[in-house]
């Protein structure tokens, strides 16, 4: 006859495989043979319908097996972290309630329980009663003091909330009350001050627990690899990776995901590649995160082929694609200007039966809107909805957004007003951003129903919608300082360094430099210190206007007050000192704002070199890059490209490729930049077969030619006179879905013009601006020219095309843009009868003038 214990045994091994309805099953048989069911019976199956979420069937066997003896604390606990992982707090102080009444007392593991569920659903003034309960000596339960396992569950769930400063006052009310806090804590605030930015506490933190004993796990560590790398600390990244060498911790696949994807954002895509290689050799099994990480670094460097790659070994180890994997492809495809191939991924994706979601849609829909798909774009939209993709208002506004972008906020309208019929709701920040893309393609009276709207919907005005507001009216010319506050009280609102940014703005747009700075003095009366925003329109503005020195006080007066020059500010200062096209001043300029407080960090340099290298500076460049390398900063991608533009300017392409060599071998990954950099200096030199060399190696390394890619060799076949290749080029670029830009499409149209092929010319000039590309004064400076040569050589045709060229010198001093000399010249030539140039020179001027006027 068996007794109770193997009869335990046995259901403890059904419960424990997911079988808890047969082990219930065996209950049955023990009693009809006289077994007793215990407690630990009653455990075992209370945990096993709680693992299967089956809440009411634990708390039935509580209730029909175990009875009044065999309900004990163990059996109560597991049921109330049942409910916790279900949401259901009330019932597990229900529970709580009724254990008491049973005469069992909670212990501290269901405090803990109870302490860790609240802190999950963020409910942290319950979590906080819970533990002043177990604090107090009269809570009846027999237990006076939380240990660290409550405090821990308090300042992780603050932590995940991004309430940092609650979490420390746990961390220092734990020590107060004599807790040690053991390396999960450690790890928690850690990871907690890193996500607020606060980097010095982290690291003191870190060393903080070190000193006291407490050896840092592989949690630690990851968190911190992770935040250095994200920051473009690599070094700092590389030093944790070898104390954690050093320390014996073992890397887990976590572990080198975060390197991996880390080296990715870095632009050391080959050490990257490198690292997954050593998960490999570690015999680590990579799951589909670290695939996944792979593949979206190979996607955002273009390398599609080895993207295929990599999708090719997951299906040999067997690892699916998710939806992150595959959303990373399909923005690859996106971003390289393969739609079609991006398309087909999806339809793929949804065939293995992985579910796309907002991202997804949204990757291809902004493509597809980018490449003048229109009609694409809404399929893709109405097949978002037909899979039930909910549409949501974080979706509005991702397409808002994106709408608004392109300007095309007719599209965007319908799409908000088809939204709301099918029952969404607009929030604040839909409305604010329609209202705000309708005043920038200068609908302003629909922008203003926008805002009436927002009033009478009682979504009411924040600040954010008020700047919105604020900086439409601004390019109306609407403004005045005194209204402007009054509507402020109106709302009931505080001005934001926003608001103040936004006049700034607009009086430096104008040139009322004195305006702006009036502004400035009244921010800080509201005692708002002006941020780096501020600090950077203020210092543009006054650059723009050749204002340097007086920039410079200024930067110098706030150097003073605790406020040091950014990156940004240090690049708008080069770039106003490279007006002078002298390397002394600009590194003059350089040398003052580091006197300042300027950060010397990778951005700078970079800033520093492009100016220089812009300027075909490059002897300059190479000093300020070793001397970056002696602070001990790597060369990256944006360097490397920055001097080899400067060697194609100079027109030494032989140092181009001497640089692009020693980028390689320094093991700093090119991106398509570089190849059109080296495509762009190529086509300059008429060195034909390098461009040759370089497409070759560009398809090798899986590199897919962008839209710049095609600008560049357009116009460097047409400038060689093989218009055959240039216009096949064209063609391809078009079906790709690239938009050539105004320099692409003049060439074309200088080409077709000199040839008299004025129609095709033409066509060219609908053609560029139904694709959004707007003429310029030379566009129709060539056009002109061409109807003119025309109308000498086709008698017979003579005043149909001098009625075009009037048209065009029409049309063009209607859009403001100023005639070349020639343009004038050819025209009055044109018109005038014979004797009569000058007179007919005259009228046009002023005609252009009339219009000028």
């Amino acid at each position: 006859m068996s007794d109770g214990v193997t009869y335990n045994t046995v259901i403890w091994g059904f419960c424990k495989y997911g079988h808890v309805e047969i082990g219930l099953g065996l209950v049955s048989e023990m009693i009809k043979r006289g077994v007793d069911c215990d407690n630990f019976t009653c455990n075992i199956l209370t945990k096993g319908f709680c693992e299967k979420g089956l809440l009411e069937n634990a708390k039935s066997v509580m209730e029909t097996f175990c009875g009044d003896r065999n309900r004990d604390v163990v059996g109560f606990n597991t049921l109330i972290n049942g409910y916790c992982k279900a949401g259901e707090l009330n019932n597990g102080l229900r529970l709580v309630e009724s254990m008491m009444k049973d005469g069992v007392l909670p212990d501290i593991i269901t405090y803990n329980t109870l302490i860790n569920g609240f802190c999950e659903m963020g409910d942290f003034d319950s979590a906080k009663n819970l533990m002043d309960n177990l604090l107090d000596s009269d809570n009846g339960s027999g237990y006076d003091k939380a240990n660290h396992i409550t405090y821990t569950s308090l300042i992780s769930g603050y932590c995940k909330q991004h309430q940092i400063e609650e979490a420390l006052a746990v961390y220092k009310e734990m020590f107060a009350n004599g807790i040690e806090s053991d390396v999960v804590t450690h790890s928690c605030i850690i990871n907690g001050l890193l996500k607020s930015g606060r980097l010095t506490e982290a690291k003191y933190l870190f060393h903080e627990m070190v000193r006291n004993g407490v050896d840092p796990n592989h949690v630690t560590y990851t968190n911190l690899v992770d935040f250095f790398l994200k920051n473009r600390s690599v070094m700092a990244a590389f030093s944790l990776q070898s104390q954690m060498v050093v320390r014996g911790i073992k890397f887990d696949v976590v572990v080198f995901t975060a390197l991996i994807d880390g080296l990715f954002k870095n632009g050391r895509a080959k050490e990257a590649e490198d690292m997954f290689g050593n998960l490999l050799e570690y015999n680590l099994v990579p799951n589909c995160t670290a695939y996944s990480a792979l593949i979206d670094g190979l996607c955002k460097i273009g390398d599609m082929k080895g993207v295929g790659s990599v999708l090719q070994q997951m299906t040999e180890k067997n690892v699916l694609p998710n939806v992150v994997t595959y959303s990373s492809v399909i923005n690859g495809y996106v971003k390289s200007g393969m739609l079609e191939e991006a398309i087909n991924v999806l339809w793929k994706m949804i065939c293995e039966n992985v579910t796309p979601n907002a991202f997804t849609y949204g990757s291809l829909i902004d493509g597809c809107l980018k490449a003048g798909k229109k009609e694409t774009a809404a399929g893709l939209y109405e097949d978002m909805k037909k899979r039930g993709v909910e549409n949501n208002i974080f979706i509005l506004d991702a397409f808002t957004n994106n709408l608004k972008k392109e300007g095309m906020m007719d599209e965007a309208e319908a799409l908000f007003q088809d939204s709301i019929f099918n029952g969404l709701l607009p929030d604040r920040v839909n409305y604010t951003n329609l209202m705000d893309g309708l005043f920038k393609v200068g609908k302003e009276s629909l922008a203003l129903k926008v805002a009436e709207e927002i009033t009478a919907k009682n979504i009411g005005f924040d600040i954010v919608t008020f700047n919105a507001l604020l900086n439409g009216l601004l390019k109306l010319g609407q403004y005045d300082v005194q209204s402007i506050y009054t509507g402020l009280q109106k709302f009931d609102l505080a001005p934001d360094h926003a608001t103040f940014n936004t006049l700034i703005k607009a009086y430096c747009r104008e040139g009322k430099l004195d305006d702006a700075l009036k502004i400035w003095n009244q921010m800080k009366s509201y005692g708002l210190k002006p941020n780096s925003i501020t600090c950077n329109i203020l210092t543009e503005g006054l650059c723009e206007s050749g204002e340097v020195d007086k920039a410079m006080e200024l930067l110098n007066e706030l150097s003073i007050s605790g406020f040091y020059p950014t990156a940004v500010i240090h690049k708008t200062v080069l770039r106003a000192a490279s007006e002078t096209k002298r390397a002394d001043v600009i590194l003059s300029m350089h040398e003052k704002l580091v006197s300042m407080g300027l950060n010397l960090n990778l951005d700078v340099y970079q800033n520093l070199i492009n100016v220089l290298c812009g300027l075909k500076m490059t002897r300059k460049a190479t000093s300020v890059l070793q001397e970056m390398r002696e602070a001990g900063f790597l060369a990256d991608t944006v360097i490397y490209n920055a001097l080899i533009r400067g060697h194609c300017r100079s027109s030494h392409l032989d140092k181009a490729f001497a640089v692009y060599s020693r980028m390689l071998t320094e093991r700093v990954s090119p991106n398509i930049t570089t190849y059109n950099i080296l495509l762009g200096g190529s086509t300059e030199s008429r060195s034909m077969d390098k461009v040759t060399e370089i497409l070759s190696e560009m398809k090798e390394k899986g590199f897919i030619p962008n839209s710049t890619t095609y600008d560049v060799l357009v116009s460097g076949y047409g400038k060689i006179g093989n218009k055959k290749e240039s216009i096949r080029l064209y063609c391809e670029m078009i079906t790709k879905g690239f938009v050539p830009r105004l320099s692409t499409y003049n060439l074309l149209i200088n080409d077709f013009a000199k040839v008299g092929k004025m129609k095709q010319a033409m066509e060219l000039l609908n053609e560029m601006q139904s694709r959004g590309v707007p003429p310029n004064s030379s566009t129709y400076d060539v056009l002109i020219s061409g109807w003119c040569n025309l109308s000498y050589q086709e008698r017979s045709m003579k005043k149909l095309y001098q009625a075009e060229a009037r048209r065009l010198f029409k049309e063009m001093a209607d859009k403001g843009f100023t005639p070349s000399e020639n343009s004038i010249n050819q025209l009055s030539s044109v018109l005038a009868k014979p004797g009569k140039a000058a007179d007919a020179q005259r009228i046009m001027d002023k005609i252009y003038k009339t219009k000028r006027g």
